[in-house]
């Protein structure tokens, strides 16, 4: 019997091989800016984007005339195409300035193009711009900016417009993919499918794989009109499995100090002491004055005061395979800081007593 809180469905610890999003990019035109886009006179391309798009409506401007709109702005779009997207379906769209344009609140979106990795279009965007940030700018230079303003998005505001053909049966084969590879898992997926369906329809692949075949015997029962195996899938999707224990792991952020420490890691006996030597260096800058009739200068000297300061080392003993919380406990009462119990970590890792990864971010 599985216990509720370890259980797991094989959909939230693996993907169905074959099915992806699609990451789309476009470049276009924001217009209507209250004087906050681009500067067209330093910015060829957003000149050269705007004289395009009025050719597409036969306007043409005279070319040693330049332009002097503040209201335009080139930016660049995003958007992920999700799995099984159909023609028609809408789908959100992110605007970034491309140029030196100060905001893009209340601009819109002209019809632009989105396009994949093969450089086919997927989708067009077009669309008024939402902008969560806010800034506001004084005549003396001084000004406050709340968020970004050069960034903004497009609620369903581009409309797909090809689809992409996702095969997930290769060769009457469905192969699930671990989010996180292990033997263990792997194998438990495996043997409760099998045992789902009475027979051995699952093969595990690797660490990171399992292969179900789709025989006959296996969509006798669950094969719908249209050669679909939807619910066969959904069955499978939703068996509960009890992943495999992860491996021991000491996850250290360097930057923020930030320490997270797996439960089956374990310490040997090992010895500590850790202390801290800090050096502080005053200049105490002084004047030189030569006597009367010297013919002596006026010379500035530097008087540099140099002080170390060492604080006791504390030592502490770690006994065999203690817990996580003592292990924490025994740091704890030396007083290291996040840095120094980076660098006591490391030490003991590099001695052979920590029992786990230890991974730095």
């Amino acid at each position: 019997m599985l216990t509720p809180s370890k259980a797991a469905r094989i959909k939230d610890i693996a993907t169905l091989d074959g099915i992806r999003d699609n990451q789309l990019v476009g470049y276009g035109l924001v217009v209507g800016l209250d004087g906050t886009g681009d500067k067209t006179s330093q910015l060829l391309y957003t000149e050269q984007t705007f004289r395009n798009m009025l050719l597409e409506f036969g306007i043409r401007l005279p070319p040693n005339k330049r332009l002097q709109s503040k209201n335009i702005a080139a930016v660049a779009l995003s958007a992920t195409l999700p799995p099984f997207a159909s023609i028609g379906q809408k789908i959100d769209v992110t605007i970034s300035s491309l140029g030196d344009a100060k905001s893009l609140r209340g601009g819109t979106l002209l019809l632009a193009p989105l396009k994949g990795a093969d450089k086919n279009v997927y989708a067009m965007a077009q669309g008024n711009v939402v902008v969560s940030g806010f800034g506001a700018q004084g005549r003396d230079g001084s000004k406050v900016t709340v968020n970004v303003t050069a960034t903004g998005r497009i609620p369903n505001g581009a409309t797909v417009e090809k689809t992409v053909h996702m095969p997930y049966i290769k060769n009457s084969h469905i192969k699930f993919l671990l989010n996180q590879p292990d033997f263990t898992t792997a194998e438990r997926i495996a043997r409760t499918i099998n045992d789902e369906y009475g027979f051995q329809v699952a093969q595990p692949l690797s660490a990171g794989a399992v292969a179900v075949k789709l025989t006959k015997s296996v969509h006798k029962d669950n094969f719908m009109k249209g050669n679909s195996y939807v619910k066969f899938i959904s069955g499978i999707e939703n068996l509960t499995v009890q992943p495999g224990e992860v491996a021991a792991k000491v996850i250290v952020n360097s930057r923020s100090g930030t320490i997270v420490l797996g439960q089956d890691v374990t310490i040997s006996p090992v010895a500590v002491s850790h202390g801290n030597l800090s050096v502080s260096v005053t200049e105490n800058p002084q004047v030189s004055q030569p006597n009367a009739l010297s013919l002596g200068q006026t010379r500035r000297v530097n008087d540099s005061d140099v002080q170390i300061n060492q604080q006791t080392s504390r030592a502490f003993l770690l006994k065999p395979g203690p817990t996580l919380k003592q292990l924490v406990d025994a740091i704890n009462r030396v007083g290291a800081a996040p840095g120094d119990l980076v660098a006591i970590l490391e030490a003991v890792k590099e001695a052979g007593a920590l029992h786990g990864e230890l991974e730095v971010i």
